[in-house]
Formats: structure tokens, C-alpha cells, sequence
């Protein structure tokens, strides 16, 4: 098999294919992966049979070390992704939990500001929603109510002191 002979290889499966698959499946403990796995054994057997030295030990021995290797390499390998990915699951997790408390706080937040939207004059409120929820500047403000620079600018001053006493925010 070392030169590349591949009815040496075939015997070589046939005689311990049942063999090592036991010797994989007792690691794996799972018959697909084990299969899957003796396939890689198999490749890496007639990768590597060139480099066999019989003065260090069996062919047995050899095969059997490439399969337990192999085999304890596909366990590590699967229990760390495991792991990868029952972390990154709980990372998920965290941040849909923070999400969904945070979207909590907001939506509290929002019907207090609301509510305290109710305490201003018609006008305090029609200064402060274009100036704050709609991103007007001053002067905007002032154009689209028609209005001076001076009075939309007291406007949204007025309404920020009664929404900050209604919300109870020190300054």
C-alpha cells in the first residue's frame, strides 16, 4: 500500500474497516460523524502510508492510532462548537432580553413625556413637537408657524420648563 497499490488498500479495508469503525464509533458516539470519520481515517491511512516505519510498531498499532486520533480529534472539535455556539445562543439571548427591556423603559418613557405633553398651551405645543420630534431649528419653527425668531425660541423655552416640572427632572 505504501507504493500506491490500491488491491493492497482494498484488502487492507476490507480486513479492518469493522475494526476501526468500532474503535471510532466507541469515541464518536455517533454512527454518522463515526462514519464520516472512518472515511477520513481511511484517507489519511493512504496518505500517510508511504511514511509507515514497521521498526516502530505494527501496522495494527499504526492504523488504530490514526483511528483514535482522528476520532478524538472530531470529539474536541464538535464540543467546541458546541460551546461556540450555546455561547453565542446566550449572547443572543442577553441582548434580545436588553432589547426587549430597554423597548420597555422606552415605551414608558414615552407615555410619560406624552402625558406631560398634555400640561402645555396649544402653543408651547406646536413649537416644542416641530422643534423636538420633528427636527425643526428655531427658526424653522418660526417660519412654519409664522411667528418671530424671539417668540418661537420663548415658546420652546416655556414648554421645556413645564415638561421638565411635569416629568420631575432637576436640572
Amino acid at each position: 500500500m505504501g507504493q500506491g497499490q490500491e488491491d493492497a488498500f482494498s484488502d487492507l479495508y476490507d480486513r479492518t474497516s469493522s475494526l476501526l469503525f468500532s474503535l471510532v464509533k466507541r469515541v464518536v458516539r455517533d454512527v454518522s460523524i463515526s462514519e464520516e470519520v472512518l472515511q477520513e481515517v481511511f484517507v489519511e491511512i493512504w496518505k500517510q502510508a508511504p511514511r509507515f516505519d514497521a521498526r516502530r510498531g505494527s501496522a495494527h498499532g499504526w492504523i488504530c492510532t490514526i483511528a483514535h486520533r482522528r476520532a478524538v480529534d472530531t470529539v474536541r472539535s464538535v464540543d467546541a462548537s458546541r460551546r461556540r455556539d450555546s455561547a453565542e445562543g446566550l449572547r443572543a439571548l442577553d441582548e434580545k432580553v436588553v432589547d426587549v427591556q430597554e423597548e420597555g423603559i422606552m415605551r414608558v418613557e414615552s407615555q410619560r413625556v406624552a402625558t406631560a405633553m398634555l400640561s402645555l398651551t396649544p402653543l408651547q405645543s406646536d413649537a416644542i413637537r416641530l422643534a423636538y420630534f420633528s427636527g425643526c431649528s428655531h427658526r424653522e419653527v418660526a417660519e412654519i408657524l409664522d411667528i418671530p425668531l424671539g417668540t418661537a425660541k420663548t415658546r420652546i423655552r416655556d414648554g421645556m420648563i413645564v415638561l421638565r416640572d411635569s416629568l420631575g427632572v432637576t436640572s
